[in-house]
């Protein structure tokens, strides 16, 4: 054999193996390529499937986060509101609890003031009986001697003098 031949390019050789590169190429795309396609189809939708996933995943995971926040600022404000209650109840208290207190003083100082009151009748009428009994006496004094206007003097400085003791 000459080499060449071997080398060379023979016409029916090279239609033939053209032919069999196209039938090799459609039974490829037909039975290898057709099938991957599909299957990188089923892939590439199954990954586009699980990111929108996790997208909605993240964006509820962001609304919990968000509800979360707004709750905890909610409790923070509550919490606010239930100690300003707590102080303002307690001024309140403490309020009531002072006036409550002037107006037991006001009833005390106003019982006090009536007690004065009556001591004073008291004292005032002990004061009456005396003088009336130191009217009687100095009448007596009067009946029994015959009064001049000395007399008369003095028996009131005596009478002003026993009033101031």
């Amino acid at each position: 054999m000459n080499v060449q031949q071997l080398v060379g390019i023979v016409p029916w050789t090279f239609v033939a193996q053209i032919i069999n590169l196209f039938i090799q190429v459609y039974l490829i795309k037909r039975f290898l390529f057709k099938p991957i396609n599909e299957i990188l189809a089923k892939r590439q939708k199954l990954t586009n499937d699980e990111m929108e996933s996790a997208r909605l995943k993240n964006i509820e995971a962001k609304e919990l986060k968000e509800h979360y926040e707004s709750s905890l600022e909610n409790a923070k404000e509550e919490a606010m509101e239930i100690l300003s209650n707590a102080q303002k109840m307690a001024t309140d208290r403490s309020e009531e609890i002072i006036q409550t207190a002037k107006n037991e003083v006001i009833a005390i100082k106003t019982k006090a003031e009536k007690d004065i009151q009556l001591e004073r009748k008291k004292a005032i009428n002990e004061v009456k009986n005396e003088i009336g009994t130191m009217a009687v006496e100095i009448a007596q004094k009067v009946i029994e001697k015959e009064i001049t206007e000395a007399d008369h003097d003095k028996l009131i400085d005596e009478f002003i003098l026993n009033v101031g003791e």
